[in-house]
């Protein structure tokens, strides 16, 4: 398998890795630390997708189940990662921007899922496609426009960003639906459509002895069986997730009775949702909330 080394391609991830780790070394030793966890999932973002689009090398460029492949590990599983390991305090000095804190917009979930798959489905237009393919520049920009729109929708779900009131469980488990729908649609597509979409390949698949159509049919698989798997994962995570709210937004209510503190149960659920629990029991256990009047 050859080695690719694209400067277009892995500048932009060398860039993103530095500033990182600038950022978490300055917050090293402070409250707004950031846990190692959260740096290993970047760091491991950053590293896949750098592996990615060296060792996949031509292959990607010769079928496109190779190259179905490479997008799903960087425009998916990779930007998830990175996401992972955002926190407030990492965004911070570049919330501080004004530019950049208004595209903060983007990430609104019925912002951020539309702008994905118009995205998806805009690069798979056999013209664009073909045209990555065959260009570098147009290559990069595929791929660093696959890292941007797929970060931002992973944002709306696990970004460190407020979230809409409305955006609960049930509006994420529309909204992992929806994503995952996206993409089975075009993989069947790709499945069943009955045609040959991409003949830019031809070349690569006749060297590899793979007919077009089994081509296709493997990369619209590929896509199809990765979205099943991560689906699975994020309905792990969204039901844990909501057992555990329950559990705290029940505490909290336990411990307020216990100190004859007023607070509402749609208070607490909204305290837990936001990720302030802690700090609404530490209000609690000081006696200063006032609950009002819902």
């Amino acid at each position: 398998m050859d080695v690719v080394l694209s400067p277009l391609q892995l500048l932009p991830a060398t860039i993103a890795g530095v500033l990182y780790a600038l950022r978490a070394n300055a917050l090293g030793g402070t409250p707004r630390a950031v846990p190692a966890a959260r740096q290993a999932s970047f760091y491991g973002g950053i590293a896949l997708i750098v592996v990615t689009l060296t060792m996949t090398g031509r292959i990607s460029d010769e079928l496109f189940a190779a190259h179905m492949a490479e997008h799903l590990l960087i425009g998916d599983i990779g930007t998830l990662l990175l996401v992972l390991g955002l926190t407030g305090p990492v965004l911070a000095p570049v919330l501080r921007i004004k530019a950049f804190d208004r595209l903060r917009v983007l990430a609104h979930p019925a912002v951020a899922f539309p702008l994905w798959a118009v995205d998806l489905y805009a690069w798979h237009v056999p013209a664009l496609h073909e045209a990555a393919v065959r260009h570098a520049g147009i290559h990069a920009l595929q791929h660093t426009s696959f890292v941007l729109f797929g970060a931002n929708m992973w944002m709306a779900l696990f970004g460190p960003l407020p979230k809409p009131a409305w955006f609960g469980n049930l509006a994420r488990l529309i909204y992992i639906i929806a994503v995952r729908l996206t993409g089975a649609v075009l993989g069947n597509v790709l499945v069943f459509g009955g045609q040959v979409f991409y003949p830019v390949y031809a070349a690569g698949e006749r060297a590899h002895g793979i007919s077009a159509a089994g081509d296709q049919n493997a990369a619209g698989a590929i896509m199809m069986i990765e979205g099943s798997f991560l689906t699975l994962g994020l309905f792990a995570w969204l039901f844990a997730r909501a057992a555990r709210e329950g559990e705290e937004r029940q505490a909290l209510l336990d411990l307020a009775d216990a100190r004859g503190v007023e607070l509402s149960e749609a208070r607490a659920a909204r305290a837990v949702a936001a990720g302030r629990g802690a700090e609404l029991r530490r209000r609690i256990e000081g006696a200063k909330i006032v609950d009002s009047p819902q």
